[in-house]
C-alpha cells in the first residue's frame, strides 16, 4: 500500500479507467479504444508514455473480477437503517479511502466497487450508532489467507466512523509487530497521519500526513488514535494518563494486541472516563457506541475452557467484558479459518464476562478477486463442483526430501542443525536470488522482496538457522565478486537452475502476464540483487524488525527466519520464495501459516514453495475443507438460514472435526457427526502394505453381492455398470471393509458406514444406487466380478508417490456423475438452483452444470448414491501388485432426522491428527 507510483502512468491509468464503462466489465475493444484515446491526448500534451505498457496495465486491471459476497443473517433485534443514513450523513472518510485505493494503491475499480458493496453489507447488519440503546450485534467475515481482509475492514471502519461510531477498537493479533503493522495500515487508510509523531489529526503544526491523508486535495478529517505504529505503541497505563481529549465528539480508533491485561487497561480507562452506574451498581458506558473489529478472530479470542459454565480463558473474557461494558456494542470478527468461531456455543452467558462471541447476527463469506494467488491455484484444486475440468496447479511447488539429516522434524529446543545446509535450502536461496534479479530485470527495482524460512518453532534454533543462512549468503556474495576463481562456477550453477527451473515455469504462464527474460538480462542484475538482501530472525526474542514501511521508497530485500510470529496475520511484502517444513496438528493453523498466498502481479512465475510432500498433501486436505465450508455458507445463505442454524450444521457435520484444536471445540467430547447433504470422496490412497489389494478384493465382494440382490444395468462396453434398489447394509459392509490412508482426515469410511446405519433406523437411505464408473476410452480393461470396465485415470499431485507410500489426487469424482440417479424433475431443479446461486453471487458466467450441493439438495431422503472409481495406477518395474486403486464418492441427501442420525465421536478419534507434534505458544 505504500509503493510510490509512477505519476505519468498513474495519471494515464486513472483517465483510461474513467473512460471505461463503470457498471460492468469492459470488453477488450473498449479497453483498446480508451487506451488509444487517452494516449493520444496525453502525447499531444507532451507526456512521455509507453503505450504498450499502459495497455498492459489496463488489461491486467480490467481482467480482475470478484464475485459478490453472500451471508447468513439473523434479523432478530435489528433495525434497518443504512439506506436512510446514506442521505443524511457525510461519508468523508470512506470517500477519501476509496480514492486512496483507486489512485494510490491502484486497485482495479471493479474490486473497489465490490469492497464498497461488501462493506456496506456488513455495516448494514450492525446497528445505527445513533439508535438509542441498549443493543448488541456480533458477526463474522470469512476471507482467504492474505487476500485483503485488512483493506476490507479498514473500509468498514471508515464507513462506521462516517455513520457515527465514535469508539473503534481493532484487535490485532498477539504479537507487537503484527499490531504495529496493522496500526500502520490503519494510519495510511483511515487516519491519514503517522501515529508515531501525533495522536490526533488536527494537532497544529505537527501534521505528518501519510497514505490517504497525504493525497493531493485530501480532506483533513478530525480523528484520533491513542495507540501508535511504534513497536511499543500499544495501549497501557501511561497511554491512558497521557490522553487529553474527550470521547464522543470525534472518532477515536485504537489498535491493540489481544492480551487480557491491555484489554483490561482499556476497559478500566473508558469506564472511568465515560461510565455511569447501572441498576446493578456496575459502571457501563451508555452514550458511546463501541465497535470492535477482531482480526484473526479464531486466534486467542476463543474460549478454550471445556465446560461452558466454567470461567472463560483470560483474553476471551477480557473481550467479552469490554463488550459488556457498553450498552451499545458491535463486534465483527475477520478470519480465513472460521471453524473455531462456529464451534462457539451461542447460548453461553457468563455472570461476569457476559455473552460469548458466537457470530449470531451474521456470517459473510468474501470471495477473492480473480488475481488472488490462493491455495486453489497453487495446489490445483477446484473451486466449484460444476467445473468438470481439473484446475491445473501452478508449477510453483518444489518437494523437500533432504532436510531431516540437517534438522529432524521432531527436534528439541536445544538441538543444533547440521553443519551443512540441505541442497533444497541452498536451491531455495538461489531461487530467491534469481527471483530478486528477475524482478529487477523487469523494472521492479524499488520493490520489497521477501523469502520465508519456516523450519522450527524454537527461537534458539531459529537463531542458529539465521547464522547458517547468513553465512551462506555472504559466501555467495564473495564468490560472485570473484571473476576468476569461484565466480564463474557459481554463475554457471545459477544459470543451470534458471534454465532448468525458471524458464520452463515462466513458459507455463500467459505471455501477457509475465515478461520473458534472457539469462543475460538476469545475470547482470545478480550482484545488485544480492547486495540488498538481509537475513533476519522474526520472533519474540529477536531485535530484528521487518521495517517495510521505512524502506518503502527503495524496497527491502529480506530472508525472514521465524516460527509462530510468521505464522498468522503478519504480511511478508513481495514474498517470492518460501522454505516451509513446519508441521502443525490442526488444519486452521496450517492454512494460516501459508504466508505465500496473496497478490503477485507481474512475478507469480518466480514464486516458489519448497515443502515436504506430506505438507502438500495436508494443504490439499485443508483447502478442500475450507472451500467446502464456504460453499456451505453460500448454499445456506440461499436458503435464508441463520448463523445459529449454520453453527449447528457445522458442529454436527464432517466438515470441522479435525480442522481446529480440540480445545477450541466447546463440545469437543460430544461432537455430533452427520453426513447430511454432504459428498465425501477419497483423494488420498494408501499404497503400503496390502491396502491396494485388500480394497480391490473388497470391491469384488461388493460387486458379487450387488449382482445377487439387483439386476445390473450395463452401459457402453467398458463403461459404467449400475445397480438400483440396493439395501443400506450392503453399502455399510463395503465402507466398513475399505481401508484409507491416515492422511485422509475427512473421509472415514467406518464413520460413514455408521451414519448410513443410523439413517436406516429412522427410515432414511433405504434405497441405494451403486455405479461402478468405467472409462469407454481406456486401454486398460479390468475384470471386476463378472463385469469388465475400463480403468479411469486420475493424475497424481505427488510425483514421488511410490517413495511416499500414498497416491494423492485432486478429485475422484467427475461432477456430472452425481446426476446419475436423479429423475428429470430433480435434475431440472438442481440446474435451476445452480443458476439462482450464480445470479446471487453475480458470477461472470452461468454454470453449465449444477454443483454437488445443489444436486444433493434435490435427493429424496431415501435416495443415496455410491460412485466407485477403479483407478489405473501408473506401473513401474518394481510393482508387485496389478490391482487398481479403488476410489469412491458418496452423495448423501439432506436428512429430515439429522438430530436422530447423529452420533458421538469421542475425543480419542478427534485427537488422531495428521501430526504428532503439539503446538506450543512461543515468545
Amino acid at each position: 500500500m505504500s509503493a510510490v507510483p509512477d505519476e505519468p502512468m498513474a495519471k494515464a491509468t486513472r483517465l483510461v479507467l474513467g473512460f471505461l464503462p463503470q457498471d460492468r466489465q469492459p470488453k477488450p475493444d473498449e479497453v483498446q479504444n480508451a487506451v488509444n484515446a487517452i494516449f493520444g491526448m496525453l502525447a499531444a500534451q507532451g507526456e512521455d508514455l509507453d503505450r504498450d505498457q499502459l495497455a498492459k496495465e489496463i488489461e491486467a486491471m480490467t481482467a480482475v473480477f470478484q464475485e459478490r459476497s453472500l451471508a447468513l443473517v439473523d434479523p432478530k433485534g435489528h433495525e434497518p437503517w443504512l439506506p436512510e443514513a446514506k442521505n443524511d450523513r457525510a461519508w468523508d472518510f470512506w470517500e477519501r479511502y476509496r480514492r486512496y485505493l483507486e489512485d494510490v494503491v491502484n486497485l482495479p475499480p471493479w474490486v473497489v466497487r465490490r469492497l464498497d458493496q461488501s462493506s456496506d453489507e456488513v455495516l448494514s447488519q450492525l446497528e445505527d450508532p445513533r439508535r438509542s440503546g441498549p443493543w448488541r450485534r456480533q458477526g463474522l467475515v470469512i476471507g482467504q489467507v492474505q487476500s485483503g481482509k485488512t483493506g476490507q475492514y479498514i473500509g468498514l471502519a471508515a464507513k462506521a466512523v462516517d455513520a457515527g461510531y465514535r469508539f473503534i477498537v481493532v484487535l490485532a493479533g498477539i504479537h507487537n509487530d503484527l499490531r504495529s503493522q496493522t496500526q500502520l495500515r490503519i494510519d495510511e487508510g483511515l487516519l491519514g497521519f503517522d501515529t508515531q509523531h501525533q495522536n490526533r489529526s488536527n494537532e497544529d503544526g505537527r501534521s505528518r500526513a501519510i497514505g490517504a491523508g497525504a493525497m493531493p486535495l485530501a480532506k483533513k478529517l478530525d480523528i484520533a488514535s491513542p495507540t501508535s505504529s511504534a513497536e511499543k505503541g500499544d495501549f497501557g497505563l501511561a497511554t491512558a494518563k497521557a490522553i487529553n481529549f474527550p470521547l464522543g465528539s470525534f472518532p477515536v480508533v485504537l489498535v491493540v494486541k489481544k492480551h487480557y491485561k491491555i484489554l483490561e487497561y482499556l476497559r478500566n480507562w473508558v469506564i472511568d472516563v465515560h461510565g455511569t452506574e447501572d441498576e446493578n451498581g456496575e459502571k457501563v458506558v451508555k452514550d458511546l457506541a463501541l465497535f470492535v473489529i477482531d482480526d484473526e478472530a479464531d486466534n486467542a479470542s476463543i474460549n478454550t475452557v471445556r465446560a461452558p459454565e466454567a470461567d472463560p480463558t483470560k483474553t476471551n473474557a477480557a473481550i467479552r467484558r469490554l463488550m459488556k461494558s457498553f450498552d451499545k456494542a458491535a463486534y465483527v470478527g475477520y478470519t480465513a479459518t472460521p471453524f473455531a468461531n462456529i464451534y462457539i456455543d451461542p447460548s453461553v452467558n457468563h455472570d461476569v464476562a457476559g455473552e460469548d462471541l458466537f457470530p449470531y447476527s451474521f456470517i459473510r463469506s468474501l470471495p477473492s478477486p480473480s488475481n488472488y494467488l490462493g491455495p486453489e491455484r497453487v495446489f490445483g484444486l477446484q473451486v466449484d463442483d460444476e467445473d468438470e475440468e481439473d484446475v491445473q496447479p501452478l508449477p510453483l511447488v518444489r518437494h523437500v526430501n533432504d532436510a531431516d539429516t540437517w534438522l529432524p522434524t521432531q527436534h528439541k529446543p536445544g538441538d543444533v542443525p547440521g553443519d551443512r545446509l540441505p541442497q533444497s535450502l541452498r536451491d531455495a536461496i538461489f531461487s530467491f536470488v534469481l527471483a530478486c534479479a528477475a524482478r529487477r530485470a523487469r523494472g521492479q527495482t524499488k520493490v520489497h522482496n521477501s523469502m520465508l524460512v519456516h523450519v522450527t518453532r524454537f527461537t534458539a534454533v531459529q537463531a542458529l538457522v539465521r547464522d547458517q543462512v547468513d553465512d551462506h549468503l555472504r559466501l555467495i556474495v564473495d564468490m560472485i565478486r570473484d571473476r576468476y576463481g569461484k565466480g564463474p562456477e557459481l554463475r554457471a550453477e545459477l544459470r543451470a537452475l534458471w534454465e532448468r527451473d525458471f524458464v520452463p515455469t515462466t513458459d507455463e504462464f500467459p505471455a501477457d502476464e509475465v515478461q520473458r527474460l534472457t539469462w543475460e538480462q538476469v545475470s547482470e542484475q545478480l550482484l545488485p540483487a544480492l547486495r540488498k538482501i538481509q537475513v533476519k530472525t522474526v520472533n519474540g526474542t529477536s531485535k530484528d524488525a521487518l521495517d517495510y514501511y521505512e524502506n518503502r521508497r527503495n524496497g527491502l530485500s529480506v530472508i525472514a527466519i521465524g516460527g509462530q510470529k510468521l505464522s498468522r496475520g503478519l504480511t511478508l511484502d513481495g514474498l517470492t520464495v518460501s522454505y516451509y517444513l513446519r508441521v502443525s496438528k490442526t488444519y486452521d493453523t496450517l492454512l494460516q501459516m501459508g504466508r505465500w498466498f496473496g497478490y503477485r502481479p507481474g512475478y507469480e512465475d518466480v514464486c516458489r514453495l519448497y515443502t515436504t510432500p506430506a505438507l502438500e498433501d495436508a494443504y490439499v486436505e485443508v483447502t478442500a475443507a475450507t472451500d467446502e465450508l464456504r460453499r456451505e455458507v453460500e448454499e445456506m445463505a440461499a436458503l435464508s438460514l441463520t448463523p445459529k442454524e449454520f453453527g449447528l450444521k457445522v458442529r454436527s457435520s464432517s466438515l470441522g472435526l479435525t480442522v481446529t484444536a480440540a480445545n477450541k471445540m466447546r463440545q469437543s467430547a460430544k461432537i455430533l457427526l452427520s453426513y447430511s447433504g454432504e459428498g465425501p470422496e477419497t483423494v488420498i490412497f494408501k499404497l503400503t502394505g496390502k491396502t491396494v489389494e485388500n480394497n480391490f478384493k473388497t470391491l469384488e465382494t461388493l460387486v458379487r453381492r450387488l449382482d445377487a440382490v439387483a439386476e445390473p444395468v450395463p452401459g457402453t462396453p467398458g463403461g459404467n455398470v449400475q445397480w438400483g434398489g440396493v439395501p443400506p447394509e450392503i453399502i455399510s459392509e463395503f465402507l466398513t471393509s475399505y481401508e484409507t490412508d491416515r492422511m485422509a482426515q475427512r473421509v472415514r469410511p467406518r464413520l460413514i458406514a455408521k451414519y448410513v446405519e443410523q439413517c436406516a433406523k429412522v427410515g432414511e437411505l433405504g434405497n441405494w444406487t451403486v455405479c461402478l464408473v468405467g472409462s469407454t476410452t481406456s486401454k486398460t480393461p479390468q475384470d471386476i466380478g463378472d463385469h469388465t470396465v475400463g480403468l479411469v485415470t486420475r493424475k497424481a499431485l505427488n510425483d514421488a508417490f511410490r517413495a511416499e507410500g500414498r497416491y494423492t489426487i485432486r478429485r475422484v469424482l467427475s461432477p456430472l456423475d452425481e446426476l446419475i440417479d436423479l429423475d428429470e424433475a430433480q435434475e431440472a431443479a438442481a440446474r435451476q438452483a445452480a443458476r439462482k446461486a450464480a445470479a446471487q453471487k453475480e458470477k461472470s458466467s452461468v454454470p453449465k452444470n449444477p454443483a454437488g450441493p445443489h444436486i444433493r439438495r434435490q435427493r429424496r431422503t431415501d435416495q443415496g448414491l455410491l460412485l466407485i472409481y477403479p483407478i489405473e495406477l501408473p506401473k513401474s518395474d518394481d510393482d508387485e501388485s496389478t490391482a487398481p486403486l479403488v476410489g469412491f464418492q458418496v452423495s448423501f441427501p439432506h436428512s429430515d432426522y439429522q438430530s436422530k442420525t447423529e452420533y458421538i465421536a469421542n475425543t480419542v478419534w478427534l485427537q488422531e491428527d495428521i501430526y504428532t507434534i503439539a503446538e506450543e505458544d512461543e515468545a
